[in-house]
């Protein structure tokens, strides 16, 4: 299949896209509490009406794909978070930022659910493997860069910095309300896209049999499976912990450890979220290494500790142990995901698109938090990912996948197979 380099480009920015507007959110929840004065409970419905609608519209968008173009649905997705970050930044209020995150969510769930066949057909199917990675480190390199974009602009905006950029979100946003610039930045890199994204002339994606989402027959007979509702809890559970912890690092170490929340806390998210793009091509090797429920275990087993330490350690072992704890997490979702699918022998379209619903569970646990934090504080509260890594750790153990991951000693034996057949 002929590679189109400029749409591959094109998705691997889209990557990009997604992954600054979904994870700009963790740094700014102290100064939202702050602006709007929230308590910790109010204040985990944020995160609620973002990835709650990751639940709403990852089974409708498969739907979409097959009866609109994939590039139609990506303008769709852009023009709702044009106009859902347009909206926030105009009228920053507590009401519009629900309902602006929850629109903002519907697009990138869109997004999301066309772009990775999208990089198939673009790339090619012999490509893909490779370009999902490429398109991973766009997608971590984002999650990186926009906490520390959010510091700069916090400790730059309104001061004596007279550079083109500061001084246009220094007219627009008012001094006390400094963060709602990364808004602006949200509608700009959305308008951007929307420009993009009617220029490109996409190829048209081939949906076989087995990538389609059905609703009837294949549904029914997926959520009567108990190995599906199992792993659609496990996937729940690791978008749970990942947020949970991201969303409320930066309150964490304001209030047990002093820090300002725009300056540590913006670079601790940051360091984060690297570790976890750098802990993917970690991954990799040892899944080429070694079985990937052993590898699972392992991960689950280091990211707790690690978080432990984090949560009731000294101000320098949470420095270090949040970021470490995302490079241990960092290879949970791939492989969970892997051993839920290969855990069925067909109907995987309706499958991927059930456990992407799962992606609610950043919805539920980040707000669970804040509720429980009004009562227990927050670090009794962030106690509740002791019980979503604990889950993680055991789809190690009771998981059956029809095929494992392949790995080099696999390859061993088959080279060896392989001689001795060809000898006789």
């Amino acid at each position: 299949m002929k590679q189109n380099t400029l749409i591959v480009f094109f998705v691997f920015a889209v990557f990009f896209v997604i992954s600054f507007l979904t994870n700009s959110l963790a740094p700014l929840i102290p100064d939202i509490i702050a602006s709007f004065g929230l308590s910790n409970s109010i204040a985990g419905f944020l995160p609620f009406s973002f990835f709650i609608a990751y639940a709403v519209m990852s089974l409708p968008a498969g739907l979409l794909i097959e009866k609109y173009s994939q590039k139609k649905i990506i303008l769709a997705g852009f023009i709702a978070s044009f106009v859902a970050a347009l909206s926030f930044a105009l009228l920053p209020t507590f009401g519009v930022a629900l309902i602006s995150f929850f629109v903002i969510g519907l697009g990138m769930a869109m997004l999301q659910v066309v772009i990775n066949p999208l990089l198939r057909e673009s790339g090619g199917e012999s490509n893909f493997a490779f370009n999902s990675i490429v398109a991973q480190l766009f997608f971590g390199s984002a999650s990186f860069v926009s906490p520390l974009l959010y510091s700069y602009l916090v400790h730059h905006l309104h001061t004596s910095d007279t550079n083109l950029v500061v001084s246009i979100f220094s007219y627009l946003v008012a001094n006390e309300t400094k963060w709602i610039s990364l808004y602006w930045i949200f509608a700009a890199i959305s308008l951007l896209m929307i420009t993009v994204t009617l220029f490109i002339k996409a190829p048209e994606i081939k949906l076989t049999d087995g990538d389609k989402v059905d609703m009837g027959k294949s549904f029914t007979e997926l959520i009567h499976n108990k190995f599906v509702i199992l792993y659609f809890t496990g996937i729940f559970c690791y978008v749970g912990t990942e947020q949970g912890i991201a969303n409320w690092i930066s309150k964490f170490l304001e209030i047990y450890h002093s820090q300002d929340p725009s300056t540590m806390g913006a670079h601790v998210i940051s360091y984060f979220w690297g570790l976890m793009t750098i802990g993917c091509f970690v991954g990799l090797v040892l899944l080429k290494l070694f079985d990937s429920k052993r590898v699972l275990l392992v991960s689950g087993i280091c990211a707790l500790v690690s978080f432990s330490v984090a949560l009731f350690g000294n101000l320098n072992q949470a420095l270090f142990c949040f970021p470490l704890t995302g490079l241990f997490l960092s290879v949970m979702w791939g492989i969970i995901f892997s051993l839920a699918l290969n855990s069925v022998p067909r109907h995987h379209g309706t499958y991927s698109g059930i456990l992407c619903t799962a992606i609610s569970g950043g919805a539920i646990v980040p707000l669970i938090i804040g509720a429980l934090s009004d009562v227990t504080g927050l670090r009794g509260a962030m106690t509740v990912i002791f019980i979503t890594l604990s889950y993680i750790i055991s789809v190690s153990i009771w998981s059956r996948p029809l095929i494992s991951n392949a790995t080099i000693k696999d390859w061993w034996k088959l080279l060896l197979l392989s001689k001795k057949t060809n000898n006789k």
